[in-house]
């Protein structure tokens, strides 16, 4: 009897197991987005308590003497090309670099991708705890604020005009500022995960955000602080990856010294007979 076997397809070959570990990891964090994004509709109909606990949030503030979100808003109007670039900076940067941040540690430091996966996960499901349990109107709703609301008179925006409306996104999840503790946590990610020597500057996104997020009226201060204490929180909880760079690694590595050989010692010769066969 002869036997025959049939070639594997291509789901059998060496690739197959990194592009299931794709699959899954692309699956997981889509699955995760879209619980969070459904979670935090919940409360868009808490109108009386959102503007409530706007006005708790705006006297607290005062009440730390905390600057006033005015101050960075009016750095922002002395130009439409400034105040337009900001409104952009909002709407079209904090999704997509939190993406490409995931991509890049995936490909690249897959130890830390699954430390700053873990990290996000948790900071991003804190924040949905918080959303649904203390739904807070943005200070550009706030008619204490006397904030002008960026986003609709000067554009782009990435929300309705009516809050209750909105379908795709909950304009009372204010508290704690995922823009913030995404950019917060990119920053630090890229910092762990690299070396350069210029990597401090990743801070620089986070600070962005902070300007843009505060001036465009979209966010407290408070809103940032509470979001760098729960990432504080989340980084607590997660361990760190366990890369080998530490001093041990790096001896490990250093070539071993050579064992010095001693040349054999001369032999001497003989000596020579004075008046050998004289």
């Amino acid at each position: 009897m002869s036997s025959h076997t049939t070639p594997g397809g291509p789901a059998d070959g060496p690739a197959a197991g990194p592009r299931r570990r794709l699959i899954r990891e692309l699956l997981l964090v889509a699955g995760l987005f879209a619980v969070y994004k459904a979670g935090r509709m919940l409360s868009t109909d808490r109108t009386d308590e959102a503007f409530r606990n706007a006005g708790r949030i705006w006297d607290a503030e005062r009440a730390l003497h905390l600057p006033g979100e005015g101050a960075i808003q009016r750095l922002l109007l002395h130009g439409d090309p400034l105040v337009h670039t900001a409104n952009t900076y909002y709407a079209a940067v904090h999704f997509p670099a939190t993406v490409l941040f995931l991509i890049w540690l995936y490909v690249r430091r897959p130890g830390h991708y699954l430390w700053a996966r873990r990290v996000l996960a948790v900071l991003t499901g804190a924040a949905l705890v918080l959303h649904l349990t203390f739904p807070l109107a943005p200070p550009r709703m706030l008619g204490a604020a006397h904030l002008v609301d960026t986003a609709q008179v000067y554009g782009p925006s990435v929300y309705r005009a009516a809050p209750t409306t909105d379908t795709m996104a909950n304009q009372f999840a204010a508290m704690p500022s995922l823009h913030f503790g995404w950019a917060l946590m990119l920053a630090l990610g890229m910092i762990a995960a690299t070396r350069s020597r210029w990597r401090v500057l990743w801070l620089l996104h986070p600070l962005v955000t902070l300007f843009v997020v505060v001036g465009t009226a979209n966010h407290y201060w408070l809103d940032a602080i509470v979001a760098t204490l729960l990432l504080g929180g989340a980084l607590l909880v997660v361990p760190r990856p366990q890369v080998r760079t530490g001093s041990l690694a790096v001896v490990r590595h250093l070539p071993r010294p050579q064992r010095r050989v001693r040349p054999p010692a001369a032999a001497k010769a003989p000596a020579e007979t004075v008046g050998a066969g004289r």
